[in-house]
């Protein structure tokens, strides 16, 4: 490919339909983080530990720290971010509504495999943005700590309890259905937002192929839960 035809494949300030696009996916990351950090507040308050409670709430912390990269960098578009947040507002809280944990450890499981299925999902779209959005949105992905944290509780928790993990396996099932129906609602009701998709996986079938690795990565993030 040559330099002519490399800047007319390239994604840049003169596509308008692109730079919707990515207001788009930034308003809808925005509005995910703003919600991790409202569930993640609320559940350090049920944390059985001191520990447990220090954690969460440092990761709340970060969440709203990349909360507010994401504002910024929709300013610097022009952009309001209360504005832009409002279509993705009412799909993501009826998602929240639905998987509402019922214990500490559904909390838990929700905050790794939830989140981190959501970030797969954002990852995978940051490999077909320019150079700078790229930079900041796989900044705002970075690991709040809750990973490693998640883990050991989970763990340590299931490790002579079978019971327990069979619950919490068919949890994280629940979680991840959930989580692929919101992410397609989200993506068909946003034209600009479904064009960037489907033109960087190529087409639909390379649509489907995402979803497979997110499916595949779901099941890594369950095994090192010990769950699944």
């Amino acid at each position: 490919m040559n330099e002519a035809d490399q800047r007319a494949t390239t994604p840049g300030e003169s596509d308008e339909r692109y730079q919707e696009g990515v207001v788009d996916l930034l308003a809808a990351l925005a509005y995910g983080e703003l919600s991790a950090f409202d569930r993640l507040a609320e559940d350090a308050r049920t944390a059985p530990t001191l520990t447990g409670r220090a954690a969460l709430s440092s990761m709340a912390a970060a969440e709203i720290g990349h909360f507010r990269m994401l504002q910024q960098a929709l300013a610097d578009r022009g952009v309001a971010v209360e504005e832009a947040m409002q279509p993705f507002a009412q799909p993501f809280d009826e998602f929240n509504a639905s998987t509402a944990p019922h214990s500490w450890l559904e909390s838990l499981v929700k905050a790794y495999v939830g989140d981190g299925l959501a970030a797969d999902f954002y990852r995978e779209v940051a490999e077909w943005l320019d150079a700078d959005t790229r930079e900041l949105v796989l900044a705002v992905l970075a690991d709040t700590g809750h990973s490693a944290f998640a883990e050991r509780e989970v763990q340590g928790a299931c490790a002579d309890d079978r019971s327990l993990r069979d619950k919490l396996t068919l949890w994280g099932r629940r979680l991840l259905g959930e989580a692929i129906t919101q992410a397609q609602h989200v993506v068909v009701e946003r034209d600009a937002l479904a064009e960037l998709i489907i033109k960087g996986s190529g087409d639909l079938t390379g649509v489907g192929a995402m979803f497979r690795r997110l499916q595949n990565n779901h099941t890594k993030r369950m095994g090192n839960l010990g769950l699944g």
